[in-house]
């Protein structure tokens, strides 16, 4: 187990650097060449969320809104809450500036992405809709696609398996439960076994239904699990309503500490940011495409738009709650405390002591939600490299997967995705870049049309 922590720490020491300069280079690119043109129709696209430009007759096996609600139901999650606690932990408040401002660049990267994954979908021999970034790469890319889609997808396969999500949940029922003093005495390894095989029958339940039984899932859950979520922080916030200033004051400034005590320094800080950003909402790695790709549209812009709002609503807005709670509550400076058990803490301090369970019905509920939708991107990636029939085998491979994340080290959990995330990305980047000006005519057509009524 050592072993594979420090290979897999090593690899992505090498490839983070190349995510970095793909994510905030290439997506600075992609702000400026848009001219800014998805930020400053942020209110067309909650109006085309909402269906108010749908027109009958359009392809596709999910509306708008529920290509969005499964989209952002894989990415808030756990990354939400115990990835933002392991940011701040290993690089201070600090860090949160440097998710922010991916996020904002992510946004733009998402639209490109999956306005690309509506143009240049295909159908399979049964008629039914293929998208996603493999397909956007062979279709668009038709000289060196297919390799990259290959490497995309052959990552893709371990980046979207449930590990990271089933053991930060099983820590959390662990931590607030404590079966081993309270229930049976069974010990604490038996106790996650049997949190894998109960999430194994409630996630099998759903996955094995396909698309449309995980977009119904997520559009029911996604709504209550933030709300609930942002009523916690309201009560959090009026209860400590004069550190919320000075914690903001402390994000800007520590983000810009140039003898941070974080490894590898200021640019340590910055990648720690990039990478736990890039981790909560996905952007650039091509996973949401995958969603986006199904939604019933003939306007590539259209879902481009749609897809903007995941970053805004996963990192602006849900991480954002987590820093601030756990800065405000001070449990941050506890260094003995990392992953979903910081957050635990700052809740538990925070709520008049029940804060820990309230957060553990709120982790049950997010990561139900990411388990559900996480299975069908390794199916869209399996069936690239075999077949869609045989695709869906890799729900198999994914609920087996749940049984060892949920007895597996943390430090080997983070490592195998962020490297694989790291790997996806790379190829991605490269096809949304390549294809650009596409989308940039596109949006051009489409923005004419909306502005003479015709949309």
């Amino acid at each position: 187990m050592d072993f594979l922590i420090e290979l897999t720490s090593k690899m992505i020491g090498v490839a983070e650097w190349f995510m970095l300069f793909f994510v905030i280079g290439g997506g600075l690119f992609l702000v400026f060449y848009s001219k800014f043109k998805p930020y400053l129709h942020f209110k067309h696209a909650i109006q085309v969320t909402m269906g108010k430009f749908d027109k009958e007759g359009d392809s596709g096996d999910v509306s708008h809104y529920q290509a969005l609600a499964s989209a952002v139901a894989a990415t808030v999650g756990l990354g939400n809450i115990s990835g933002v606690a392991i940011a701040i932990h290993n690089g201070g408040p600090g860090v949160v500036f440097w998710m922010w401002l991916t996020a904002v660049i992510g946004m733009c990267i998402k639209f490109y992405s999956c306005s690309l994954a509506v143009m240049f979908r295909s159908k399979d021999a049964a008629g039914e809709l293929l998208g996603g970034p493999m397909y956007y790469m062979v279709n668009g890319i038709r000289t060196f696609g297919k390799p990259m889609a290959i490497l995309f997808s052959i990552a893709g396969l371990i980046g979207v398996l449930p590990i990271f999500t089933t053991n930060q949940l099983t820590e959390t029922l662990i931590a607030v439960v404590k079966p081993d003093e309270s229930l049976f005495q069974l010990g604490e390894f038996t106790w996650r076994a049997i949190i894998g095989i109960i999430l194994v029958v409630v996630t099998s339940l759903v996955i094995f239904g396909g698309l449309k039984n995980i977009a119904k899932a997520s559009a029911s859950l996604v709504p209550w699990m933030v709300a609930l979520y942002m009523l916690a922080a309201v009560v959090i916030f009026v209860l400590n309503y004069d550190q919320i200033l000075p914690s903001f004051k402390l994000i800007f400034t520590e983000a810009f500490n140039f003898n941070t005590a974080v490894q590898g320094g200021f640019w340590g800080l910055v990648l720690l940011g990039v990478r736990r950003a890039i981790f909560s909402n996905e952007s650039g790695v091509g996973n949401a495409p995958m969603f986006h790709g199904q939604s019933r549209t003939s306007e590539p812009t259209q879902e481009g738009l749609v897809a903007m709002l995941g970053p805004f609503i996963d990192t602006i807005i849900v991480c954002t709650i987590t820093a601030l709670i756990i800065i405000v509550s001070g449990v941050y400076l506890e260094s003995e405390n990392n992953g979903i058990q910081l957050t635990l803490l700052a809740f538990e301090r925070s709520l008049f002591g029940f804060g820990a369970e309230f957060l553990m019905l709120l982790v049950i509920i997010f990561a139900i939600s990411t388990l559900f939708t996480y299975s069908y991107y390794g199916t869209k990636c399996l069936g690239f490299l075999t077949n869609q029939k045989t695709g869906r085998f890799y729900n198999y491979i994914y609920i087996i997967s749940i049984i060892f994340a949920a007895i597996s080290e943390l430090d080997l959990v983070i490592n195998l995705i962020d490297l694989s995330f790291a790997v996806m990305c790379i190829p991605n980047m490269i096809a949304i870049l390549y294809l650009s000006p596409q989308i940039n005519a596109n949006m051009k057509a489409y923005f004419s049309k909306i502005n003479h009524g015709k949309a």
